[in-house]
């Protein structure tokens, strides 16, 4: 079985970043769930933000870029399913949308409030979403949750009809 294809990293540019240009992510947000997740598994995004040398701020502590992502999170819900995640790119990314800590020996560390929620409402979104596009997820989106340290209860899509 051959890998899915996969994007080349999206580029966002320092004046999409402060316009709030979602245009980057035009090309996936027209398609269909299942192509979605076929073709973008794996997605990067590259932020081109111009910073000193000195600058010792991680990205997620950055604002435009934290206003940026929240606005790509709030119209394309689905990003976190499909942002690589071995390298970091979906932790990056709820970095930018939840209260966190960093620790240079534990790396990111979220307000454990806050990403049980977030990942909750995540869920049920995006299973709805899946659903409602023939497609079944939850063990993508079970692995989702754990890359991010949250464990999923065994029983959680039990309750859900």
């Amino acid at each position: 079985m051959a890998p899915p294809p996969c994007f080349e990293p999206l580029k966002v540019s320092a004046d999409q970043v402060r316009g709030l240009d979602l245009s980057p992510l035009a090309g996936l947000a027209s398609l269909a769930p299942a192509a979605l997740l076929t073709a973008a598994s794996g997605l990067q995004i590259d932020f081109a933000w111009p910073r000193d040398a000195e600058d010792p701020r991680e990205l997620s502590e950055i604002a435009e870029l934290r206003l940026w992502s929240l606005r790509a999170d709030a119209l394309h819900p689905w990003l976190p399913l499909v942002l690589e995640r071995s390298s970091g790119q979906l932790t990056r990314h709820v970095a930018m949308l939840l209260p966190h800590g960093f620790s240079p020996t534990e790396g990111i560390r979220f307000a454990p409030e806050s990403l049980e929620l977030w990942i909750t409402q995540r869920l049920f979104l995006l299973d709805h979403w899946a659903a409602a596009g023939g497609i079944e997820c939850r063990a993508n989106l079970g692995q989702m949750a754990a890359v991010l340290g949250y464990e999923l209860d065994p029983g959680f899509w039990s309750v859900i009809p």
